[in-house]
């Protein structure tokens, strides 16, 4: 990231491979419907061995960038690189490469898990037909389903589908995998258990893209973030660069002095100064906590607790779109 501009949408992002690759990049990446731009020209930057987060409220053109970048649909104007080639023109060789999972799973119904993860393998020309069932039962039991293969399709529950479309995206090694809400229909437990898969794979050397409503997960499973409000990429960077540029931290001083700390808050050149029901609050800026706190306790404020919370990534999307956000599911 450059120093003048942290996490400003089209930055230059840190790759935590330390290769200096980029695993998805888009340039003036444009689609029309009509008359409405769904997606405005954004440049996206998705480092090569992140887990990069793409946050948006609904119809902020997440789907519709994870869509064109998987060919699924053309863009109305722009550049797609996948894994360093251009696509569509590279497409034969980057798609088997990448895994995705795209708006919900779509499978046989009167077919068990593992019957439709076969049939999903063998049309798959890339695919070794000699190692097929090990690798069906592998990626069954990596997503919790192999208890489940010989269960039919159909009376699979909304969490095991997507438990089985996850499994057919890991049914070869995958270089890059693009997860469109892949928590979706999950209980708490399994949400975890998505988020844990995602880390083994970031460690096992891929790159992911996952789109998702759950800020507290993207939080903790995440590296770097990028964030869509109508149609435009409003901010993108590592998480820490993103939430740091995005909003400011605050400082709270817990005392009964609340006149007095007021002034000498407003003596270091803090405003606004807040009263809350146990102190103040204010935002540091660049002046330092320790310099706080000891002109605090200099000017006689009976100081009974300080501390300086970084905004949450919940904070930094309701300052980036000026919307709420789902942070339980």
């Amino acid at each position: 990231m450059t120093a003048a501009g942290p996490a400003l949408a089209g930055d230059a992002t840190s790759d935590p491979s330390g290769a200096g690759g980029r695993a998805v990049v888009t340039h003036g990446l444009l689609k029309r419907f009509g008359e409405r731009a769904a997606v405005a020209g954004i440049d996206l930057e998705v480092p090569a061995g992140a887990v990069y987060g793409f946050l948006g409220p609904n119809g902020s053109g997440k789907t519709t960038t994870i869509r064109m970048l998987l060919g699924l649909i053309h863009p109305t104007a722009g550049a797609i690189e996948l894994l360093g080639r251009p696509m569509p023109d590279a497409a034969g060789d980057v798609l088997p490469r990448i895994g995705s999972l795209v708006e919900g799973p779509a499978f046989h119904p009167y077919l068990s898990g593992r019957a439709n993860l076969a049939r999903l393998d063998a049309a798959d020309r890339f695919a070794d037909p000699a190692t097929a069932a090990r690798r069906i039962d592998a990626a069954l039991d990596r997503v919790g389903l192999l208890a489940a293969a010989r269960k039919r399709y159909r009376a699979y529950s909304l969490g095991m589908r997507q438990r089985l479309a996850l499994a057919a995206a890991l049914l070869v090694p995958r270089e890059l995998l693009v997860l469109d809400e892949p928590t979706n229909g999950l209980d708490p437990q399994g949400t975890r258990e998505v988020r844990h898969l995602v880390g083994s794979l970031a460690a096992d050397g891929a790159t992911v893209l996952v789109s998702s409503h759950l800020l507290s997960e993207v939080e903790q499973m995440c590296t770097h973030v990028g964030v869509m409000r109508e149609g435009a990429l409003v901010a993108q960077g590592t998480v820490d660069e993103v939430r740091a540029a995005g909003s400011q931290a605050v400082a709270t001083v817990t005392t009964v002095d609340v006149d007095l700390a007021t002034q000498v808050l407003h003596g270091l050149g803090l405003v606004p100064v807040t009263p809350t029901p146990t102190g103040v609050r204010t935002v540091p800026g660049s002046v330092a906590p320790e310099t706080i706190v000891a002109a605090l306790v200099g000017a006689g404020v009976a100081v009974r607790g300080f501390a300086v919370e970084a905004p949450s990534l919940e904070d930094l999307f309701v300052a980036l779109t000026g919307e709420g956000f789902d942070v339980s599911g």
